[in-house]
């Protein structure tokens, strides 16, 4: 990265957010699935599922918002 000047960012320690634990059954395939689109990756599984979630969730928000007139 180049920089003019003074470039120095200020370093902030990231919070961890609150979480809960929850129990989910996945299929078998799917595990598999997520588990092969992980491996050698700097990501576990629950930061994985945690962002699929997300999106899922942003997906569904727009849907909504979008002024669907389908309905």
């Amino acid at each position: 990265m180049y920089c003019e000047g003074d470039c120095v960012a200020k370093f902030k320690i990231p919070k961890v957010p609150p979480t809960t634990n929850k129990s989910v059954r996945f299929p078998n395939d799917v595990l598999e699935r997520v588990e092969s689109a992980i491996q050698g990756m700097d990501c576990t599984f629950s930061a994985f599922v945690v962002e699929a979630v997300r999106v899922a969730l942003d997906s569904l928000d727009e849907e909504n918002s979008g002024g669907n007139s389908a309905d």
